[in-house]
């Protein structure tokens, strides 16, 4: 018996063997794109996200191969000129630096690690404002009322965010954001390989703009080319078929079990992981303010502990992620999605205060 808490890839959901052993047993990952078989696979996984994250009629939603790839994506569809980023680790800074890298201005208000932001005010009019809500490198998470904040504030511009490690626990005020997104390798308890972007009228509106005034967008996929082909209930290129079909199971099953006890599970568990750290004398947690603590991925500052707590978590198979980059040899990252029960956890903090 083991339980792997790295934050992504993380742990498969527990359904997800039996959803593939069918899925190969009736031939999915063989089936057309462009086949009616397809297409209900395709209107499952959509009509299914929309109920569990309570998304509004008006938004699309659109498949890519990895979150990574809609970053790049919606620097092409929804930027001509300026972007504003809210960097605190190393995922929102790599946002900000592929709107460099596609020839934008963009522009960052940034914090150190394990810090939040308290004030909304930036200088300039960027045309998006670009938020990582849960900073997968420090376990940072942005207060839901300073994320939906920036619509009254700056109308005019497009507020995109970064849920990668957050979904499907946040609840979001859907008039207040504009963009969404994730992949499916880490809350949705999948394997890596798929990237889900939700989009508003207003975001498809800007990047035919674009692309009607001659700016670059993407190829096949460019916003409009995904929107249009989804409308049909289909993908420009071939996809990821097993991986759709995947996502559409684990959405029902999620629907099943109840997106509120999902979300009061997280919670519990959460607050038994943090309620070691603020105790233990070997590790602590490492974002101090308590207004920025990630309920799904929980980041213990060890030092020197470090190596007396992972060989005891490995010999009880309890893996937890290193921490990231300059942080590996002195924090610990642990996940903390739907597919990591309420048991597994007690266990680890059990494990943990037997160090």
């Amino acid at each position: 018996m083991q339980a792997n808490f790295t934050p992504g890839p993380s742990q498969l959901y527990f359904t997800v063997k039996d959803h593939a052993k069918r899925a190969f047993r009736d031939g999915i990952p063989s089936l057309s794109h462009r086949s009616k078989d397809f297409e209900a696979i395709f209107d499952s996984a959509t009509t299914g996200l929309k109920e569990l994250l309570g998304i509004p009629d008006g938004f699309s939603i659109v498949f890519t191969s990895s979150a990574t790839e809609i970053w790049e994506r919606s620097i092409q569809s929804l930027v001509a000129e300026s972007s504003m980023h809210f960097v605190n680790g190393a995922f929102s800074k790599r946002f900000f630096e592929i709107a460099q890298q596609l020839g934008k201005k963009p522009s960052k208000i940034e914090m150190a690690d394990g810090q939040g932001f308290h004030s909304h005010e930036f200088n300039g009019n960027p045309e998006v404002i670009a938020l990582t809500q849960n900073e997968t490198s420090t376990g940072v998470s942005l207060p839901l009322s300073f994320v939906h904040g920036f619509r009254t504030k700056y109308p005019q511009a497009l507020v995109v965010v970064d849920a990668v490690s957050s979904l499907p626990y946040p609840v979001f005020d859907y008039s207040c954001i504009d963009s969404l997104f994730f992949s499916v390798q880490k809350g949705f308890g999948l394997p890596a390989g798929l990237g889900v972007w939700i989009v508003n009228q207003k975001c498809i509106d800007k990047a035919e703009q674009l692309l009607a005034g001659g700016t670059m967008v993407g190829s096949y996929h460019s916003l409009p080319s995904l929107v249009s082909f989804a409308k049909k209930k289909q993908t420009p290129e071939t996809p990821n078929v097993l991986a759709l079909y995947l996502l559409s199971k684990v959405v029902a099953d999620f629907l099943h079990k109840g997106v509120k006890a999902i979300r009061s599970e997280t919670e519990y568990k959460a607050a038994l992981l943090y309620n070691w750290l603020e105790s233990a004398e070997v590790a602590k947690p490492f974002v101090i303010d308590k207004t920025f603590r990630s309920h799904t991925v929980i980041v213990a500052e060890c030092a020197s502990a470090m190596s007396k707590i992972v060989p005891a978590l490995h010999a009880q198979g309890l893996f937890p992620g290193e921490g990231y980059g300059k942080a590996k040899s002195t924090q610990l990252r642990f996940a903390n999605f739907p597919a990591h029960s309420k048991e597994q956890f007690e266990w680890l903090v059990d494990a943990l205060e037997a160090v």
